[in-house]
């Protein structure tokens, strides 16, 4: 049986039922339905209603699990009101069924909780939005598979030919219609009077109402039905609805079906199972190695685009060109190349810079972002991942308007993201360590938690986060192997579980492996921002001494190259970058130094003698004598023509070597022409002029206006700063203990002014639900009174913005025009002009 208790004065309404709960009750029905409570209402007859409106009710329906979806189903089609005893029965069906019995409480209870059930266990009441929903009818099948019932089915039907189907079934005939549906109701819900009705028919016409049991009910019948077909219309056993159309009546169903509304209750939740088991250290060893990654790849890509990125389409978002480059600059592919660069954007470390020409370029917090130290900048990712509602997946989809979706444009937010990653990693919690979970168990964990609308598995979207979600936490490090590593745990703020899977050997696909199986009870929230930054800091002190700690040094060697046997410090790696191109990456990175490269770090003001003392500083080995060679000869001619802006210019001491420039042919595109023995102009701009120099193998410097080497420094160009997105919620924001608490105090309040009883007034009798009117004098007089005796009053009041309310207030004080008073609808003392007060009136003797 459920928990409640019929109470001693059933509630006539779903108000009154509000009206008998404590705070904590109203508490989990505000948190569970935040619509509920934008705006607070104004008392609890207002959040009855509201609770009501259809689409509160389906948004409700639809956050139900899958048994709580098959009570209120059931309900549906029982009668109004129901007992505990008929909606077991329908559940259970006739044989019973210990899973049912044992988990029908806690779904009714849910029920309850959220206002769509009311009434004790003697008196169940689903409330009118969710049976028009739930019920079935020939526009809207129910789930249930159920049609209409006798008295429904028949209700167009003559009088007469009501007569005949009682009579054909064996039964009495009677006086009116009424008995006769009664009659045959009566029948068709006693099961051994049923079976021997049916133990008659004919074997094909058993098969006819086999076909029909399970749904749809609804069949197609000639004009002439065959002879299976006439005997179970002439007993009532199927019934016309339209012509050419009958219907199997729901009593008669519910016989065939032994008393079960669905054919498949599904009480206890799908068992996540183990599809592989691995030691806790080798998943976290694992994880960890991927953490490290995560931030070192976002670093790649936003350094690629230092020097300004790819530009923003017109609709937004990037090109499909742009994402092709970047998953090759980054050596993976395109969707994933879209999960780091979303990534990016949703930690706040790419964004547009909003100039005319719009680009993507770094933001200013992603220079502070490189300064923390790699557990923290892991943590930064993780964090923004796990909270953000933009969904990289979708990345290369179309829109419902069948328009492309691009990596940071448009349409990629779904509010579902947020919840669906927290609960994907939250299963994975609930495994024992080192347990990785098979990917259909969880998607058909979630399904239960959560039915999908769609009834295709490809539109359904909570599947195909929850899939994007294992993929992407392997990516980003919080998982390893599959399994939830430490780290991860505690960035969902989770203890360790116990008990640890085995330290030995990791088991292979012929071994028999557990079955995790999770109480039926609500999903966890997921954790609010403060919570979510403490879990946060506490996930980075658990990955911080799984990191490999920074390397101050590399190894030179004679074939222009330097090897990295691990990660680099923040200034090596950055000095290395610009000296350097990365030649190829993995446990070790090696660098390559060019011709190239090493002007690159001329540009940036390093001068030889520094780039010699840096690699002697740097190196386990000895600088190669190549590599000095190639330093001294590119410094030799680095910066020996000077480029300036006329359009632009180039002078140099050596009159030669310009004469050698306008000899080669190649610098005709250029177009110089010499204005002084020493300078060269041309009507191409600086920077082209110095790539045109570059590409005939010279290496210009450029210069300012006032004759200076202008230092081209890398990492140089930065968006203006920016915030990261926000999160789009899916209605209401949860409520928080604060609000929660606010608002059950002004409902309870208003709930207080709306129905305490009042004394009538010879002038302006008080009539339910208007406000009091009274004069001004009187009003003023009855306000005065008050203050001498303490007595509580109620009042009719109009804001400054003409909005009317009802208060129940005990006066203090009376002068000037106003009136203080402590206002029982706001729980605070208030002050309050009279002249906004539309008419006061006593309360009742027992009422504050």
């Amino acid at each position: 049986m459920s928990d409640e208790k019929p109470a001693a004065s059933a509630p006539r309404s779903l108000a009154e039922s509000l009206r008998a709960r404590d705070d904590a009750s109203l508490a989990v029905l505000l948190r569970s339905r935040p619509d509920l409570i934008t705006p607070v209402p104004t008392d609890l007859t207002q959040l009855a209603t509201r609770a009501g409106t259809r689409a509160s009710v389906v948004r409700a329906l639809e956050r139900l699990d899958r048994f709580a979806q098959q009570t209120a189903q059931a309900l549906a089609v029982a009668g109004d009101p129901a007992t505990y005893a008929e909606l077991l029965g329908l559940t259970a069906g006739d044989a019973g069924d210990p899973a049912v019995s044992a988990a029908l409480p806690r779904a009714l209870g849910t029920l309850r909780e959220q206002a769509l059930v009311w009434g004790g266990d003697d008196q169940l009441r689903l409330v009118r939005t969710a049976r028009e929903l739930l019920a079935p009818s020939a526009q809207h099948p129910s789930p249930t598979g159920l049609g209409p019932t006798v008295r429904e089915a028949t209700a167009g039907m003559s009088p007469g030919r009501i007569q005949e189907l009682v009579t054909t079934a064996g039964l009495p005939s009677t006086h009116d219609s009424v008995s006769a549906v009664a009659s045959l109701t009566a029948l068709f819900t006693d099961r051994e009077r049923m079976a021997a009705l049916l133990d008659g028919a004919p074997a094909d016409a058993l098969d006819v109402l086999n076909r029909l049991v399970w749904g749809p009910p609804y069949g197609q019948v000639t004009a002439d039905p065959a002879p299976r077909l006439r005997w179970l219309l002439d007993r009532g056993l199927l019934l016309p609805t339209t012509p050419g159309t009958v219907v199997l009546p729901r009593e008669v169903a519910l016989h065939l079906r032994a008393g079960r509304a669905h054919r498949a209750p599904e009480p206890v939740p799908p068992a996540v199972e183990v599809a592989a088991a691995h030691p806790p250290r080798v998943v976290d060893a694992t994880a960890a190695a991927q953490a490290y990654t995560a931030p070192a790849t976002v670093e790649e890509l936003l350094k690629d685009w230092d020097e300004g990125g790819p530009n923003v389409l017109r609709a937004g978002g990037l090109s499909v060109r742009d994402l092709k480059r970047t998953a090759v600059a980054l050596d993976v592919s395109e969707p994933v190349a879209a999960f780091w660069v979303e990534l990016a954007y949703a930690a706040g470390l790419l964004a547009s810079d909003g100039e005319a020409d719009e680009r993507y370029a770094a933001t200013p917090a992603y220079d502070e972002w490189l300064e923390r130290p790699a557990a923290e900048r892991w943590g930064h990712l993780a964090q923004a991942w796990l909270t953000a509602t933009r969904t990289a997946g979708l990345v290369g989809g179309r829109d419902a308007k069948d328009r492309a979706l691009s990596a940071l444009g448009p349409g990629l937010d779904r509010s579902a993201a947020p919840e669906v990653r927290h609960r994907v990693l939250t299963l994975l919690a609930g495994l024992p360590e080192g347990a990785a979970p098979s990917t259909e168990s969880v998607l058909a964990r979630l399904r239960w938690e959560r039915p999908p609308r769609a009834p295709q598995p490809e539109d359904d979207l909570r599947a195909r986060i929850a899939q994007w979600t294992l993929s992407e936490a392997e990516l980003l490090g919080v998982t390893g192997r599959g399994a939830l590593s430490a780290h991860g745990r505690a960035l969902l703020g989770a203890p360790p579980t116990k008990p640890r899977a085995e330290e030995t050997e990791p088991t292979g696909p012929g071994d028999k492996l557990p079955v995790h199986h999770h109480h039926p009870t609500a999903p966890p929230a997921p954790l609010s921002a403060a919570e979510q930054a403490t879990a946060t800091a506490a996930a980075c002190r658990v990955l911080a001494p799984l990191l490999p700690e920074p390397l101050d040094h590399v190894l030179l060697q004679a074939d222009l190259t330097a090897v990295a046997p691990g990660p680099l410090r923040r200034p090596l790696a950055d000095t290395l970058g610009v000296l350097a191109d990365v030649e190829s990456k993995g446990g070790a990175t090696v660098y390559r130094f060019t011709p190239a490269s090493v002007r690159r770090a001329l540009d940036a003001g390093r001068t030889a003698a520094d780039l010699h003392a840096f690699l002697a500083t740097h190196s386990r080995t000895p600088v190669p004598q190549p590599l000095t060679y190639l330093i001294d000869d590119v410094a030799r001619r680095h910066g020996h023509l000077r480029v300036g802006a006329a359009s632009a210019y180039v002078r140099c001491d050596d009159d030669a070597l310009l004469n050698e420039i306008l000899a080669d042919k190649r610098s005709a595109a250029l177009r110089l022409r010499r204005l002084a023995p020493t300078v060269l102009a041309t009507p191409a701009e600086p920077a082209a002029l110095l790539e045109g120099l570059r590409a005939m193998g010279y290496a210009p410097a450029a210069e300012s206006a006032e004759g200076d080497v202008l230092i081209s420094r890398a990492d140089s160009y930065r968006t203006p700063p920016r915030t990261a997105p926000e999160p789009v919620p899916e209605g209401p924001p949860a409520p928080d203990a604060a609000l929660l608490s606010a608002a059950i105090r002004a409902i309870r309040a208003g709930d207080l002014a709306s129905t305490a009883p009042r004394k009538p007034a010879a002038s302006a009798p008080g009539t339910g639900g208007e406000l009091p009117r009274t004069g001004s004098a009187e009003t003023l007089a009855t306000m005065q009174a008050a203050v001498l005796t303490g007595e509580a009053l109620w009042i009719g009041y109009v804001n400054a913005e003409g909005a009317a309310s009802q208060r129940v207030i005990a006066p203090i004080r009376v002068e000037g025009g106003f009136v203080t008073a402590y206002d029982h609808t706001a729980d605070e003392v208030r002050t309050y002009p009279l002249h906004r007060i539309t008419g006061v009136a006593e309360l009742a003797d027992d009422q504050p």
